[in-house]
């Protein structure tokens, strides 16, 4: 009989179920997550393209997490900050303040 495998805790402060916004492009599977930020209000996980308004979508943070798994690395992005990377599988790089 197999040991089942230990499940690790969540990383991030925010639960699962909190909200964050996104893009319906990002949901749909036709971009890939390449920016991602942090305030005040919450979680952006954006393209990195342009964005207008009608593009936003709200899920849950773990929704988007499943999405791209690599995102459990910026859990402790602190508020305030940024990530981007250049490509999908391209190391996450981190810089205070709005992402320019």
């Amino acid at each position: 009989m197999s040991t089942p495998e230990a499940i690790p805790p969540w990383p991030f402060q925010d639960p699962p179920y909190a909200e964050v916004v996104t893009l319906d492009r990002i949901v749909r599977g036709a971009s890939p997550i390449l920016l991602v930020a942090r305030d005040e209000d919450g979680w952006q996980f954006l393209d990195g393209e342009h964005v207008f308004e009608d593009d936003g979508e709200v899920v849950l943070l773990g929704e988007i997490v499943q999405l791209d798994p690599t995102l459990l690395d910026l859990a402790d992005l602190d508020i305030g900050w940024h990530a981007s990377r250049t490509d999908v599988g391209e190391p996450w790089e981190r810089a205070e303040g709005e992402p320019g």
